[in-house]
């Protein structure tokens, strides 16, 4: 059988760093092992809080890549405009320009990358045959610039929805709301789904929505889960690093790692560090969360009095994801969180799967869903409800009282290798492709 080639659309690609680079940075390594080249269209000059230069050993060599220009202002003049969210501890009302831009710059300001990708993704087309386009998101322009580029070749479009767009729209920290906006988006949703030929999500619960979606826009697109996951290739890089912060024998130590914000809020397990500090004040000494990845203002707020606890809290800004997962293994326990808001329970964080990998067990602090089953059933529990701080409290005092309890085994996570996820994309894309001709 010939080799095929996929066009995959992505704005953020490394050198971006973050947990969102992680999927399309996999895809792009794995899917030449079954029979698909993959060319890349992103962005050249992104404007973005990070870069994670190791990130490019991942790629495989020979990778087609092309890079189309944004008329976005730099990410650090972004902050100094107050375009983006303030780096200020004290939350603030968003600027004007703040407010005007997420309004006009729909579905994201990454919309001002559509006209150069547009011409750089059509003169790829031109220069090499593909066979499929394959567009992820967020950003969510990446499959406006997808269905666009699908419907001037002819060739057929698979979106890949990382996060939803409708509880993206809603809980992005700089997302402007609103009947009109939302209106618009759902108008853009609805013409990415009617183009696609196949849609794919990260939660089976997620995939179900999705395909409402899809039949409310009167799209005939398949619907499909394939979900983020752990590689081993990180593991191994992992083991040659040292963690982000030495570990201090006397202490028990409590791992997050990725970004805090709204949706992943650290408030319920920061209430029941308090309640502990009340109950059983002399713990608190031999607790040290670690928390590694970028922070909102408020959320930086909610960690700021732990010292004053007696907690250890090591306040880590993004780093390299091998010292990230590094970290993760240095961990006697690592912390999950989604915030109890609606649609939180189809939300799948990507780091669970490489938390899985590592196995070490979990506190996952999240509303009732398929990610919290997945954790229950790996471990014999651990999850508690947002609301439930008395069941946080009691589950931190045991640690720190017992010590870690039982780990997920090794097979509780051995079906998300990243590998074997390619796979399904392989198999989802020849599907969709039967029949077709360059």
């Amino acid at each position: 059988m010939s080799r095929r080639r996929v066009l995959l659309v992505s704005y953020h690609f490394p050198p971006v760093g973050g947990a969102g680079v992680q999927r399309p940075a996999k895809f792009a390594r794995y899917l030449p092992e079954f029979g698909w080249d993959v060319s890349v269209l992103q962005a050249a000059n992104p404007s973005v809080p990070l870069l994670d230069h190791s990130l490019l050993d991942d790629l495989p060599a020979g990778l087609v890549v092309a890079k189309a220009r944004t008329l976005e202002p730099s990410y650090a003049a972004k902050q100094a405009t107050g375009i983006s969210t303030p780096a200020s501890p004290v939350p603030a009302r968003p600027s004007l320009l703040r407010r005007v831009a997420s309004t006009v710059l729909q579905p994201d300001p990454q919309i001002l990358w559509y006209p150069d990708a547009m011409r750089e993704g059509r003169a790829l087309l031109r220069r090499l045959p593909h066979d499929a386009i394959l567009a992820t998101a967020p950003s969510y322009t990446n499959l406006l610039v997808g269905a666009r580029l699908a419907a001037w070749s002819g060739l057929p479009l698979l979106s890949d929805f990382r996060d939803e767009w409708d509880i993206s729209s809603t809980y992005w920290e700089n997302a402007a709301q609103g009947k009109l906006v939302m209106g618009v988006q759902q108008r853009m949703q609805r013409a990415v789904l009617r183009r696609s030929r196949a849609s794919v999500a990260t939660t089976e619960a997620s995939t179900a929505r999705l395909a409402e979606r899809a039949h409310e826009a009167g799209s005939t697109a398949v619907a499909r889960c394939i979900y983020n996951g752990w590689d081993a290739h990180d593991l191994e890089a992992a083991s040659q690093v040292a963690p982000a912060v030495p570990r201090d024998p006397a202490r028990v130590r409590l791992v997050y790692t990725g970004t805090l914000w709204n949706l992943t809020s650290v408030a319920p397990v920061i209430a029941a560090i308090r309640q502990l500090a009340s109950d059983a004040p002399t713990l608190l000494s031999r607790l040290e969360l670690v928390v590694v990845g970028r922070k909102t203002p408020e959320q930086q707020a909610l960690l700021a009095p732990l010292p004053s606890l007696g907690v250890a809290l090591a306040d880590v800004p993004y780093c390299d994801h091998s010292v990230a997962i590094a970290t993760m293994q240095s961990a006697d326990a690592l912390l999950l969180l989604l915030s109890d808001v609606p649609g939180a329970e189809r939300v799948a964080p990507a780091k669970v799967f490489e938390y899985l990998a590592v196995q070490r067990p979990m506190l996952a602090v999240m509303p009732d869903g398929e990610i919290a089953t997945l954790v229950r059933d790996a471990q014999g529990g651990g999850h508690y409800l947002p609301s439930d701080v008395a069941g946080i409290a009691g589950w931190l005092r045991a640690l720190l009282v017992n010590g870690p309890p039982a780990a997920p085994p090794e097979s509780a996570g051995a079906r998300f290798e990243r590998r074997a996820l390619a796979g399904q994309l392989a198999t989802l894309l020849t599907t969709v492709t039967a029949g077709a001709t360059r």
